[in-house]
């Protein structure tokens, strides 16, 4: 169940100049490294919101208003992610998401916790075979590895991943939050 306020859409393409939007923002720009343009996100985000990919991306909205992006993966559709993260993920039952609080006005405002939260709140009904989520992040981005730990992810290991941003050390730390038992 989704906590009061949330609420987890599918990316559509009505939500790419949003998306762009956010993406440009240097607090987003310095952590996801992706081009803002519409075609660069046309280029990124299309395939999901087709569901030509096999990941899912969620656009969050808070009381309505549209506040962030989450992405869902199985770690079993991208096994090169996977193979980095060596024993970290075992088995086909690993996920992990990405996450991005879109406006510079709502970060700092514990957005991004609740976001996390919420959105575990609907992982677990909505993909019943997913056993925990493992989630990598830059070591320098403090912001959001503190919302993982604040939204309950325990650090379980820090590892050298290849950075999204080339310009970054490859230094991560893991979170790994496991589906609690009935």
């Amino acid at each position: 169940m989704t906590p009061v306020g949330f609420t987890f859409r599918r990316l559509a393409r009505d939500d790419f100049a949003l998306l762009g939007r956010w993406l440009a923002y240097d607090h987003v720009k310095r952590w996801w490294h992706h081009g803002h343009t519409p075609d660069e996100v046309e280029a990124d985000f299309g395939p999901s919101a087709d569901g030509d990919e096999p990941g899912h991306d969620y656009l969050a909205s808070l009381d309505g208003r549209p506040v962030g992006l989450v992405q869902f993966a199985y770690f079993r559709d991208y096994p090169d992610y996977a193979d980095e993260l060596g024993e970290l993920v075992d088995g086909d039952d690993v996920a992990t998401i990405d996450y991005l609080v879109g406006e510079p006005g709502d970060t700092g405002r514990g957005i991004g916790t609740a976001m996390i939260r919420a959105f575990v709140g609907v992982v677990w009904p909505t993909y019943p075979d997913v056993t925990e989520l493992v989630v990598p992040v830059h070591v320098d981005n403090r912001a959001s590895w503190s919302a993982l730990r604040s939204a309950g992810f325990d650090h379980v290991a820090t590892v050298d991943l290849e950075p999204d941003n080339p310009a970054d050390t490859p230094h991560h730390h893991v979170h790994r939050l496991v589906r609690p038992r009935p």
